[in-house]
């Protein structure tokens, strides 16, 4: 049954958040449905003008962001996190709207969000340093090193369409927690969710333009790289699109959260019940338009069989409809073309000999659960991130077989691996060139406090709330010499 939640008004214009004061936009832009494509809302495409002014007015925050006390910042994000959990009902249907996300996976977002701002709450209150005795030398005995750690300034943020609420805040709220002003641009298709965001900061105790948030699509970024008062720019989203951002990004630092093509891997002594129902959830969930969805999964040969029979059956068991459905498991991509693409990496896979198992086919923007084996490693499949609900299954003899495989792709985010065998745990943890390994889960898991990233073309720098504290600040030294 469709919720009963009280939906977004379509006649609604979000605004701009720009110096501690809503603005309304100069071009006025319909933001609409992936599901229905009725309008959801309106917003703006910032001009070149709403985006100096932005950024003027992040730059003229910095001093009062850099003196603002530890304890004033945790207690403005613990406002932030109140604001939240009050309006969380209406932000899980925005995101439903106009992302197209399940209202279930909606309000999971939505309690992520909680849990990020909380985290950075906790962590702007631990942002210290150490005193280092120098006496290791002749000569420098009674002098003492004492290092903290001090904001950058004013940061950037650029944000994706698919976690329009948490991707967000794992940019603002540690900016904010470390002392510094942020500029968030938010995706043109999903930035409703954003600037709702942004309003409610509006109501929390910041210095005017600590908070501001903008919509539009790349000229805004390019005003952001260029603009010399930006300390730091915080990108997620493609990998064509980050690592040509960080090659102009000059003396700016660069924190880049990008794509992945997934690997999982299921050892012969895995619980296969348990693997097949969370690599089901993490390869179609949100119809795996997720840099961590599974994508690959690599099974051993003595269980394939029995694996790949449970992965079909889940993937067929599930329900694709209305995003405000309650009983909707997967609602559309986040337009035509997304699905298009996909059918047609699908259609270019069968054709080379793989196999569909389940799945396969479109209607508009929806594409069923789909599960392909006989795959090769040259098939865009297989090397490069789907970005769908897609899984290519991949059988092994051996550990290294596994860990190879998983190895051959220029992608490098996070990994699954299914095991009861410590000793395979560990070797993957040592040697697959990956940002995280999750045993006995699958690669989509993430708790938003713990340190996330990847290597290869996947990423530069760490996301998560200390981490990502740790990057947007400077390590500064004093040496006391008594």
């Amino acid at each position: 049954m469709r919720s009963d939640l009280a939906e977004p008004s379509a006649e609604r214009t979000y605004g701009f958040v720009i110096g501690g004061e809503l603005a309304a936009p100069e071009k006025r832009v319909a933001v609409r449905s992936p599901y229905s494509s009725d309008v959801v809302g309106w917003t703006g495409e910032a001009t070149a003008l709403e985006v100096e002014r932005a950024l003027a007015a992040g730059a003229a925050a910095r001093d009062a962001m850099a003196a603002l006390p530890a304890h004033r910042r945790r207690d403005a994000l613990l406002e932030l996190e109140n604001a939240l959990r009050l309006n969380q009902d209406e932000l899980a249907a925005l995101m439903a709207q106009e992302a197209g996300k399940p209202l279930r996976d909606a309000r999971a977002e939505v309690r992520r969000g909680l849990l990020t701002v909380r985290t950075a709450a906790e962590e702007a209150t631990r942002i210290g340093g150490e005193a280092m005795p120098l006496d290791v030398v002749a000569g420098a005995e009674g002098r003492l090193a004492i290092t903290r750690r001090v904001p950058l300034g004013l940061i950037a943020g650029v944000t994706p369409f698919n976690f329009p609420l948490n991707l967000v805040l794992h940019k603002l709220a540690p900016a904010l927690a470390a002392g510094n002003a942020i500029v968030i641009k938010a995706s043109p298709r999903t930035p409703l969710t954003a600037l709702r965001l942004g309003e409610l900061a509006l109501g929390c105790d910041w210095p005017p333009g600590a908070v501001n948030v903008i919509s539009g699509g790349a000229a805004p970024v390019e005003a952001m790289l260029a603009d010399e008062r930006v300390a730091m720019l915080s990108f997620t989203g493609s990998a064509a699109v980050g690592w040509g951002l960080k090659t102009r990004a000059g003396r700016k630092r660069v924190t880049l959260e990008l794509g992945g093509n997934a690997a999982n891997i299921v050892h012969h002594d895995a619980d296969l019940a348990e693997a097949a129902d969370k690599l089901v959830r993490a390869g179609f969930a949100y119809a795996g338009q997720s840099c961590i969805s599974a994508q690959r999964v690599l099974i051993h040969r003595r269980v394939y069989a029995e694996m790949s029979e449970r992965l079909a059956a889940g993937a067929q068991a599930l329900r694709l409809g209305d995003p405000l459905d309650e009983a909707t498991d997967v609602g559309p991509m986040i337009d035509d073309a997304a699905a298009r693409r996909a059918e047609g990496w699908i259609r270019e896979a069968t054709s080379a000999g793989a196999r569909l198992l389940c799945g396969g086919h479109r209607d508009g923007g929806f594409l069923e659960p789909t599960i392909l084996d006989r795959v090769r490693p040259e098939m865009s499949v297989c090397r490069e991130e789907v970005f769908a609900p897609v899984l290519v299954l991949i059988p092994y003899e051996n550990v290294d077989e596994a860990i190879a495989e998983v190895n051959a792709s220029r992608f490098g985010l996070q990994a699954g691996l299914f095991t009861r065998d410590l000793q395979f745990a560990l070797a993957a943890f040592r040697r697959l060139e990956v940002g995280g390994v999750i045993v006995n889960d699958a690669s989509a898991y993430r708790l938003d406090p713990m340190p996330y990233g990847g290597v290869k073309e996947s990423g530069f720098g760490r996301e998560g709330l200390r981490a990502a504290i740790a990057e947007m600040t400077e390590l500064r030294l004093m040496l006391l010499h008594g």
